[in-house]
């Protein structure tokens, strides 16, 4: 084989190397599925849901939370205020609480966080994939991947790795999500967290202590 030839044989084929390795890191890369932050609603996304609950349905105070994964205060009153609040009133009997996702357009990742947390439901685990997402935030809130951190964060709750990609790549919360986002608005909220409580907006962080104070002051006038 004459030597032009071989060597445009030899660019063709580092050209076609070069080319299938930039297919397989766009691949890889675009692994990490993203929601719009707008999406069509559908009866079926809202049917018999009304956030994720914990605590006795016949507890004197409902608390809804509406907050954002990704939002830094969001995390502070989950990991720090959270315990409190579930150790001392709901698993007393004392509140129903309720989360509603109010992802943040300024947020990359809020949304997909959510869905984790929904995919988790699927399999029992919501309130542990929930603690979870918050303890790693700072490993995906600014990352390029996060779907990555969701998936190690997945198995460290004991998720089934192939039915959580599966519900992942569906997409099929994302209508819930939205709808819940909607829902907030209705009702006045803003930022993140806010708190429902006794039918009043509290937008912020609430301590366990001023959240306790206006659980006592409800459970008095509601005996």
């Amino acid at each position: 084989m004459a030597e032009p030839v071989r060597r445009f044989y030899a660019i063709f084929a580092i050209v076609a190397a070069v080319g299938i390795g930039l297919l397989l890191w766009q691949m890889n890369r675009s692994s990490t599925p993203s929601i719009p932050a707008q999406v069509a609603v559908q009866p079926a996304d809202t049917a018999g849901f009304r956030g994720y609950v914990l605590g006795d349905d016949s507890a004197a105070v409902e608390i809804v939370e509406y907050a954002d994964y990704q939002c830094p205060a969001c995390q502070q009153f989950a990991t720090v205020e959270w315990p409190y609040v579930r150790d001392r009133l709901v698993k007393t009997g004392r509140v129903r609480w309720v989360y509603r996702d109010f992802p943040l357009t300024q947020h990359q990742w809020a949304r997909l966080a959510a869905h984790a947390a929904a995919c988790a439901q699927d399999q029992n685990r919501y309130w542990e994939m929930q603690e979870q997402l918050f303890a790693s935030h700072s490993e995906w809130a600014m990352s390029r991947d996060a779907g990555k951190v969701f998936r190690e964060d997945a198995q460290k709750v004991g998720l089934d790795p192939g039915a959580y990609e599966e519900c992942m790549k569906s997409l099929k919360y994302a209508g819930r999500i939205q709808a819940s986002a909607a829902e907030g608005v209705r009702v006045g909220v803003g930022s993140t967290p806010s708190f429902v409580i006794g039918g009043r907006l509290y937008p912020g962080l609430l301590p366990y202590d001023r959240i306790r104070k206006l659980v006592d002051s409800l459970s008095a006038a509601n005996p």
